[in-house]
């Protein structure tokens, strides 16, 4: 029951739309002072910031340095959703992010460790299938000074957007609307059209979205089935990670100094697809049979229960 661990807290419906609007708020604004003001105080930085060129800011700044001030906005954001919960919810961490007691770092390692062996496989087998479309990128310094940012911030990155879309929206709406289909739904398409504005959707088409909102189900499943936010959070982290580490292109939204650069023009086909129709049912195929997943109309589409049913729960688990 892991929408119903809003109630382990203060769950009001006032206080999910303050502290909502308040995230975005703090993400979208105040985090991002940091950001321009590195690029106000540098030659071409206001130009590049109006244009809102991601490969023009990263341009002025160096792609490191960009790098480190564009995910410090997350990590701002981040620390924004932990307040609201602590202060506006009275709400633990851990609530936040299982219904177990504590906190399954098991989990979150092996959903890492699955889906950075899966990427790492993909990336290198296209780029042994089509070498054509690579260029060795590799520079030593620059390639270290990312690796830094990158394992520092990054999962932080990726946690800001599960713990406020699979986390703090989830439970809001969930205890707003007493049922779990709709929070699936709409944070899923949430998810996918916050990336709307992405070089990768400016580039290849709306039709990318379609990866953007599957993924979205994908996490929001795994989440619902599993009580928690262990696996979403794990997933997210490697799959950002090894694409700025591995491979990096003028048209993706992390323009790295990684290991390779993507140099072919991109077009929108079937590798959109392949992910949401084969490989993201056959992780969930496996996750349900490794955890035991069972139930998944009432755990998807069910009710929620009411405050009242929930706590009554808890007395009945503690006798």
């Amino acid at each position: 029951m892991y929408i119903e661990q809003a109630y382990k807290g203060l769950s009001d419906s006032w206080r999910y739309i303050i502290g909502i609007f308040g995230v975005l708020i703090v993400w979208q604004v105040l985090a991002a002072i940091p950001l321009l003001a590195a690029l106000a105080l540098n030659d071409g930085g206001m130009s590049a910031m109006m244009s809102g060129d991601i490969g023009a800011m990263s341009d002025v700044l160096g792609s490191n340095t960009f790098l480190f001030f564009m995910l410090l906005t997350f990590v701002i954001a981040l620390i924004s959703i932990f307040v609201f919960a602590k202060f506006l919810h009275k709400q633990s961490l851990t609530a936040l992010t299982t219904a177990r007691v504590k906190v399954d770092w098991k989990r979150v390692s092996f959903s890492f460790f699955l889906w950075a062996l899966i990427s790492v496989i993909f990336i290198f087998l296209d780029i042994y299938l089509s070498p054509e479309d690579y260029e060795f990128n590799f520079n030593l310094v620059p390639f270290l000074t990312l690796a830094v940012v990158a394992i520092l911030m990054i999962p932080l990155q990726t946690s800001m957007e599960e713990y406020f879309m699979r986390g703090y929206m989830m439970q809001g709406l969930g205890v707003m609307t007493r049922n779990r289909w709709f929070p699936l739904v709409f944070t899923s398409l949430l998810f996918g059209l916050l990336h709307i504005f992405n070089p990768e959707v400016q580039k290849l088409g709306y039709g990318i979205l379609i990866f953007y909102i599957g993924t979205g189900f994908f996490l929001g499943i795994i989440t619902l089935m599993d009580d928690g936010l262990e696996l979403a959070l794990g997933f997210h982290a490697a799959n950002n990670l090894t694409a700025a580490l591995l491979v990096t292109a003028d048209w993706t939204a992390f323009q790295t100094d990684s290991l390779y650069r993507d140099i072919s023009d991109p077009v929108l086909g079937w590798d959109v697809l392949v992910p949401v129709l084969v490989v993201f049912p056959i992780l969930l195929y496996l996750f349900s049979k490794k955890y035991g997943w069972t139930n998944w109309k009432e755990k998807l589409t069910g009710k929620v229960l009411s405050e009242e049913e929930f706590l009554a729960t808890q007395k009945e688990e503690v006798v």
